[in-house]
């Protein structure tokens, strides 16, 4: 079995959950290649209504984690660890409101994860397309199912890194109340959240 591959800026975020992501990583394929996140192109957003009028947005950045990838056996596997603390809406106020008890709350819960339980594929034999990623979302100590939609999947070779490279773009829909966060839902403020992810991984 392959290691996990941790960096020094992600092991506050690991000790809560450390068990369940190391238990929970495993090889999809004997052949699959593992590929190591990059910090600098992965980013959680996220957007929300505003009481019927605007939409509120904000994002998490600097995810870390690992990604496994086979495209000819059609499976991969990704491990996606999420420092809840880098949230940021553009405003300071709002984001010390995000972060507290009534919301994300950041002191009890560092982080948020998401583990792949299963990839799927477009039907095409020739050239087979990444379509959706289904996987738990654990946040605020709640795990819950979440399928993410590929909006873009694709691998390179990175003129820069040398090396190969794989990501995409990802969205879906949730319900925050499942995670215990329903504040102002009553007053008008919507359950619904729409996530977009992206994710760059570089081949080990």
């Amino acid at each position: 079995m392959k290691t996990l591959w941790i960096s020094h800026a992600s092991l506050p975020y690991l000790k809560p959950l450390s068990a369940f992501i190391l238990l929970s990583l495993t090889i999809v394929s004997s052949h699959a290649d593992t590929y190591n996140i990059d910090s600098t192109h992965a980013n959680a957003r996220f957007a929300i209504d505003h009481f019927g009028t605007s939409t509120n947005t904000g994002g998490f950045y600097n995810l870390t984690g690992q990604l496994q990838y086979d495209p000819d056996q059609r499976t991969g596997d990704i491990t996606l660890i999420i420092p809840i603390n880098s949230l940021n809406t553009g405003n300071k106020a709002f984001d010390i409101t995000l972060k507290s008890a009534d919301f994300f709350d950041v002191e009890k819960y560092p982080a948020a994860y998401f583990k792949s339980t299963q990839w799927r594929f477009s039907s095409d034999r020739k050239n087979p397309q990444l379509t959706q990623v289904e996987g738990n979302l654990t946040l605020r100590g709640q795990t819950h199912p979440v399928t993410l939609i590929a909006t873009k999947f694709n691998c390179y070779l990175s003129p820069i890194l040398k090396k190969k490279v794989c990501g995409g773009d990802f969205k879906a829909t949730i319900d925050r109340r499942q995670w215990g966060m329903s504040k102002y839902t009553l007053l008008g403020m919507t359950e619904k959240v729409d996530l977009a992810i992206q994710i760059e991984a570089a081949k080990q």
